[in-house]
Formats: structure tokens, C-alpha cells, sequence
């Protein structure tokens, strides 16, 4: 830190760059930066990109794109403080490098705000525990475990529901064609449901695969209860209209679609 001294009382003086004023530490008297320092007048240029920068991420609730320009700003005032030998030109730097920080916290917190109301918790609360300490950043990490848990309980219907389609499709296979004992059937279902309706409750990736498989296969398993015990037709034609009448739809659709 460069040091001054007051022209009054000789007491150290706090210098702040961003206003070009210093305030003497013993006696309380002011005094330019300008007056005092005879390069200060080459840094002005660097000051108003650090003052620009900080009223950026003095905004309420600055965003995302905020902390951008900041951090370019902040990194731009560095790039020529780099090029400058002199204290005041350490000091500059030093405040360009803790702005750089507060504008990566700044843009990581609103990036965490933003997937909270869009309601994307998991990720929310990813990236507010990184950042504990930083605003209510611990707050809203609490927040999101909470709306995860309860998201969590509402999703257990769903879960059940579509975790029982492709283990009933199994079901009907080994009973039909397999000739496997009843019981059997039964047990291999309640465990496929159970493993398959757990994996959509955690709602991760295999989550989007058995909902896709399972929505996919949801209209052929439909067609084939109805046609094999309702309309008694034999499991092999019941098997090929439940697949082929759903493509026919399919491809008739999107003729259409196409024509228009």
C-alpha cells in the first residue's frame, strides 16, 4: 500500500483509490490522491473501469450478465496495471483481483437463484453449498433441501405409477410365453416395480430412460390387455396389432402432418 502522510499532523492516511481521496488516520483531515501522488492522474483510465465494475455489482440483485461485464472489467483494469511498476500500480491490482472474486461469487449466486426459481433444486443446491458464507447462500441451500424433500414425497405416486409398466410387460411375457408359474411372475414384478420405481423417484438418468421406455411401451401395453382378455383374441395377434397399430397411427400422422 503506498503510504502517505497527512501534510498536518504527519499521521498515516487511508488511501481510496476509487475516490481519489485520502482521510488522515490521527487527525481525520482529507486530502486528494492527486495531490499526493504525482502518477495518480496516469490511473484514471484503470479507476473508472474498477468503479464501473463495482456499481455493476452494486445493483440490487445483480445477475448473471452483470457479474460478466464486471469480471471483464475487473480483468481489463488488471491487464494494465500489469504493464505499470509502481506501488499504487500493486494496489490497483490488488483491488482488481478481489473484484474478480466478488464477481465470480455475484454471477455463481445468481446462476444458484435462477435454477431455484425455474424450481431446478438439485442443481440450486449444488451451487449454494459451494458458496457458504457468501449472501443467504446457506439460507437458500436450506430452502432447497426442503423443497426437495417435498418434491420428493409428490413424486412417489408418479414413481409407483410409471415404475410398474415395463415389469408388467414382463410380466405378461413370462406368463404367456414363458410358461413360468404364476407366483414367479408375481414375484419378479413387485421386485422389477420396486428397483424401477426407486430409480424414477431419484429422478436421475436412468430415471429419463425408464420414463421414455415406459411411456413408449404404455399404448401397446394398453392395446394387448384389452385385445388379449377383453376381446380374446390369441397372445401372438394381441402381441402384433398392440405394436403395429400404434405405428400405423404413427406414420399415418405424420403423412398428414406432412401434406399440410
Amino acid at each position: 500500500m503506498a503510504a502517505f502522510k497527512c501534510m498536518i499532523c504527519g499521521g498515516d492516511l487511508a488511501n481510496d483509490y476509487l475516490t481519489g481521496v485520502c482521510v488522515c488516520e490521527n487527525c481525520g483531515n482529507r486530502w486528494s490522491l492527486e495531490d499526493l501522488d504525482a502518477d495518480y492522474k496516469e490511473y484514471i483510465h484503470i479507476i473508472e473501469k474498477l468503479n464501473k465494475a463495482n456499481e455493476l455489482l452494486a445493483q440490487d440483485a445483480p445477475g448473471v450478465k452483470q457479474a460478466e461485464e464486471a469480471a471483464i472489467l475487473y480483468k481489463s483494469a488488471a491487464a494494465e496495471c500489469v504493464h505499470r511498476s509502481s506501488e499504487t500500480a500493486e494496489d490497483l491490482m490488488r483491488l482488481c483481483k478481489d473484484g474478480q472474486s466478488r464477481a465470480g461469487q455475484i454471477k455463481a449466486y445468481a446462476a444458484a437463484v435462477a435454477h431455484y426459481e425455474k424450481k431446478a433444486y438439485a442443481k440450486a443446491l449444488a451451487e449454494f453449498e459451494k458458496l457458504g458464507g457468501v449472501k443467504d447462500a446457506d439460507k437458500m441451500a436450506q430452502k432447497c433441501r426442503v423443497e426437495l424433500a417435498a418434491a420428493g414425497k409428490r413424486r412417489i405416486p408418479y414413481a409407483v405409477t410409471v415404475g410398474m409398466i415395463i415389469p408388467a410387460i414382463v410380466f405378461f411375457v413370462l406368463k404367456e410365453r414363458a410358461d413360468v408359474s404364476i407366483a414367479l411372475c408375481v414375484l419378479i414384478f413387485i421386485a422389477a416395480s420396486a428397483l424401477l420405481g426407486y430409480a424414477v423417484w431419484r429422478n436421475g438418468v436412468w430415471s429419463m430412460i425408464i420414463e421414455i421406455l415406459s411411456f413408449v411401451l404404455l399404448v401397446p401395453l394398453l392395446l394387448f390387455v384389452v385385445l388379449a382378455y377383453v376381446f380374446k383374441l390369441s397372445t401372438g395377434l394381441a402381441a402384433g396389432l398392440a405394436v403395429g397399430i400404434p405405428v400405423v397411427l404413427v406414420i399415418i400422422i405424420a403423412f398428414f402432418a406432412e401434406r399440410q
